[in-house]
């Protein structure tokens, strides 16, 4: 059995990083939706996976439940340089800034939730949220002015730290969070990019809502036509 696991493509951030990779490869795994806020949701989660969470990608009896190890097993699978950048050094960093992603900017993560179909007023800035914002545009742009040269991704070629942070290209798009100079133009790459054009549409055409409580608590679920 080979299958790729993952959440409502419109809201699972943790669940479109690694599919991104896994669709960009072309690895050959059926792939599984389960909306994510259901109760019958939970009880599949509880018998397939380790963690009862999404993304879960199963492999000739392997169950790989995390989104970075998921993506080091594509990378492994893949041709050199298909999943991470081919030059030592340029690997390093797009290893880095992936790890930060998938380990920080917790206030832009719960104020901004992910909902690419969506639109959303932007959040009141606070400190904390403007760090993350600031944090973003120093990177995005520094990273395309030392690495940028041959294509419009943060490493240049498309690379696995561009589907980490897709997601947060699309919280700038639905809030109205401002970017400028070379971060701007990399976020319109991303959303430009074929790969994450048809995962938008996807992501259109899903039956289900999720909403959130107060500063992204308490989240409810149901059907957009019951």
């Amino acid at each position: 059995m080979r299958q790729f696991v993952s959440g409502n493509l419109n809201y699972s951030s943790w669940s479109i990083r690694p599919l991104l990779v896994v669709r960009k490869v072309e690895l050959p795994v059926e792939e599984i939706i389960l909306p994510l806020d259901f109760p019958e949701t939970t009880a599949q989660l509880k018998a397939i996976s380790p963690t009862a969470k999404v993304p879960l990608l199963r492999w000739d009896g392997t169950e790989i439940w995390e989104s970075l190890a998921i993506t080091e097993f594509v990378a492994e699978w893949a041709p050199p340089g298909a999943v991470w950048p081919l030059d030592a050094e340029r690997r390093a960093i797009a290893r880095a800034v992936s790890s930060e992603m998938h380990a920080g900017f917790q206030t832009l993560r719960q104020l901004c939730s992910m909902d690419i179909r969506g639109r959303a007023p932007t959040p009141d800035m606070t400190p904390a949220l403007e760090a993350d914002i600031t944090r973003l545009q120093s990177m995005w742009s520094g990273l395309r002015t030392k690495y940028g040269s041959g294509g419009p991704f943060l490493f240049g070629a498309w690379s696995a730290a561009d589907a980490f942070y897709t997601p947060v290209v699309t919280r700038f798009r639905t809030y109205g969070l401002a970017l400028s100079g070379a971060a701007a133009d990399y976020a319109a790459a991303v959303l430009a990019d074929p790969l994450f054009r048809t995962l938008e549409e996807q992501a259109k055409l899903e039956p289900w809502w999720i909403k959130y409580g107060p500063g992204g608590t308490g989240r409810s679920a149901g059907y957009l036509n019951p």
